[in-house]
């Protein structure tokens, strides 16, 4: 599945391929752990 990570107010938001808020993180690299947890 196809994620956006978007920078807001010093945390990051992802949203899935269709534009849909998945979850927020701390950090680009949290926001990409998360996404390889779901990947898996």
């Amino acid at each position: 599945m196809e994620y956006r990570i978007c920078w807001v107010r010093g945390h990051v938001e992802v949203y899935d391929g269709a534009g849909r808020f998945r979850f927020s993180a701390d950090s680009e690299q949290e926001a990409r752990e998360e996404i390889e947890a779901l990947a898996a």
